[in-house]
């Protein structure tokens, strides 16, 4: 019993961090870096790297960038553009270390499983963030990312604390998720097309056509005068 446990744990801290990485990377990063410092909470051994409390300041420190970042409408998705290189990869070496000292090929077939929950994530929160940017007033942004960190926070502290729950509501979430990215992209198309319309409609009018010259008058022939004879 006490083994399933430790199987249950292992595999909700490792889906737990690829996924809460692909929504908010450095949160999740200070979070467990805080647990881990306070002793709060047991990481695995390669991962205990982040309970380093310069890790816990850089981490901190571009959460804060991302938290203002975040809040402005088309500077999100630029952010969630560039992090699209960034939130994925470091989804997939979080579950590498939360599972490396068990087996070697379990951290690598961990880490292809995270790299895609956690590719997952970032595309549902990059392409919803998208639509949301087409409403005119920016509190629903605020309200989103607000909320996306919440979310973070709240998921991590269940995957530690409450592993079953968690895996519960992560299965929810990936059903969710396979529901809801076919409607984003075909919202994030219409988005995209009405752009591409509205530039098109504002081309300058092509140049009218050259005005025609009247019609050169006919010639007049002139006569020879006959001189008179003298």
């Amino acid at each position: 019993m006490e083994q399933y446990s430790e199987i249950i744990h292992a595999i909700a801290l490792t889906l737990g961090a690829s996924w809460a990485s692909g929504i908010n990377l450095y949160a999740a990063l200070v979070m467990l870096g805080l647990l881990a410092n306070t002793g709060n909470a047991a990481l695995p051994a390669d991962l205990q790297i982040l309970a380093d409390p310069r890790v816990i300041g850089a981490a901190g420190f571009m959460y804060i960038v991302e938290f203002f970042a975040d809040k402005i409408p088309g500077v999100d998705t630029g952010w969630d553009t560039v992090h699209t290189f960034i939130r994925i990869p470091a989804g997939a070496l979080l579950a590498y270390g939360a599972t490396s000292e068990i087996d070697p090929g379990l951290a690598v077939a961990a880490a292809i499983v995270g790299g895609t929950v956690s590719a997952g994530s970032h595309a549902a929160k990059a392409g919803s963030r998208v639509l949301i940017n087409t409403s005119p007033e920016p509190f629903t942004n605020w309200f989103a990312s607000v909320g996306e960190d919440v979310v973070v926070v709240a998921g991590l502290w269940t995957a530690l604390y409450h592993p079953t729950v968690f895996l519960v509501f992560l299965v929810l979430f990936i059903v969710f998720v396979i529901w809801l990215l076919p409607r984003i992209w075909r919202g994030i198309k219409k988005v995209f097309g009405f752009i591409a319309r509205l530039f098109s409609d504002k081309q300058p009018p092509p140049p009218p056509p050259p005005a025609e010259l009247p019609p050169a008058p006919d010639r007049i022939e002139h006569q020879p005068i006959e001189e008179k004879r003298s």
